[in-house]
């Protein structure tokens, strides 16, 4: 019989970890994880990736693997999770994805429209382009108006990358999506799906706590590490969430009161977006508090 799988979505600091570190320590589970910050080396404070302490608690995969220079796409991370997932199944292990990016789920549970491969050296001319991103946003409204008006202009990251796509095939963003999906990769897979619903005023009260705590452990020390290696631009790992805040504290911009306060409302707006897709994008999920989650978990699992 296929594995059975333990889904777990919900905003950032919304006590996903925790709820899946008890179920694998339970239940002989493997965490996975669905966080497209969290699979970078570089950031393992700022992005509250698990502690040492906690991966050894039980195994985590697919956190901490990526270098902050390469290219990551939820393609790949899909291939990857499948490959861990077959392997908890052949182990007799349950697999256990946690984590807030929704196209990674959906990449599982729906499939990917079947966008071919974006060429190194097009993608290299596309992101060296020293247009603002409300000039980016405004080409891609002349080439691809449909997926133009889904993106907010400061959205320079998914921008780029519909650019890419009609550079290197012709055709908008917009028709590759219309193609039928490739089969998900739970396809035929028994699995459980839980978005964890919180307090709205509570999970700002610890996003902010927890940013706090992230300065306290060292994520100001992490923030110049990575600045030193001077990345491109355009590199995912730059934009997570209070990195551009502390990077102008540290270019004597700002004080660290004021990035700390410019990460902590970033990642606020950030959790209330992640709340909104999944609410409307991913459909048969069973949305529940943590403490509910739990007893589902407990119940379903003992």
């Amino acid at each position: 019989m296929a594995p059975r799988v333990v889904l777990i979505a919900g905003p950032t600091a919304s006590g996903k970890s925790a709820l899946a570190l008890d179920l694998a320590a339970r239940a002989d589970g493997v965490v996975i994880n669905a966080d497209s910050m969290q699979v970078y080396a570089d950031l393992r404070v700022l992005t509250a990736r698990p502690t040492p302490e906690e991966e050894a608690r039980a195994p985590h995969r697919l956190y901490g693997h990526v270098d902050g220079a390469q290219d990551y796409s939820a393609a790949r991370w899909a291939e990857e999770a499948g490959q861990v997932i077959a392997a908890c199944g052949r182990e007799g292990r349950l697999p256990i994805v946690i984590g807030g990016t929704g196209l990674y789920f959906r990449a599982l549970t729906e499939g990917l429209s079947p966008i071919p491969a974006i060429p190194a050296d097009i993608r290299e001319r596309v992101r060296a382009s020293a247009e603002t991103a409300p000039e980016l946003h405004a080409r891609l409204a002349a080439l691809d108006p449909e997926t133009a008006g889904r993106l907010r202009p400061s959205d320079t990251q998914r921008i780029l990358r519909a650019l890419e796509v009609f550079e290197a095939t012709g055709r908008p963003l917009a028709r590759w999506q219309e193609q039928p999906p490739a089969p998900p990769v739970l396809a035929g897979v028994e699995a459980v799906r839980l978005f964890l619903a919180t307090d709205r005023e509570a999970l700002r009260a610890r996003i902010a706590t927890r940013f706090h705590a992230m300065l306290a452990q060292g994520a100001l020390e992490e923030a110049r590490r990575l600045l030193a290696r001077g990345l491109a631009a355009d590199r995912p790992v730059l934009k997570a969430h209070g990195v551009p805040w502390l990077a102008r504290h540290l270019a004597g911009e700002i004080t660290l009161e004021a990035a700390a306060e410019g990460g902590i409302l970033d990642t606020r707006h950030y959790a209330k977006r992640q709340e909104t897709w999944f609410r409307h994008q991913l459909a048969g999920w069973q949305v529940a508090t943590p403490a509910e989650a739990a007893g589902l978990l407990r119940a379903a699992f003992g």
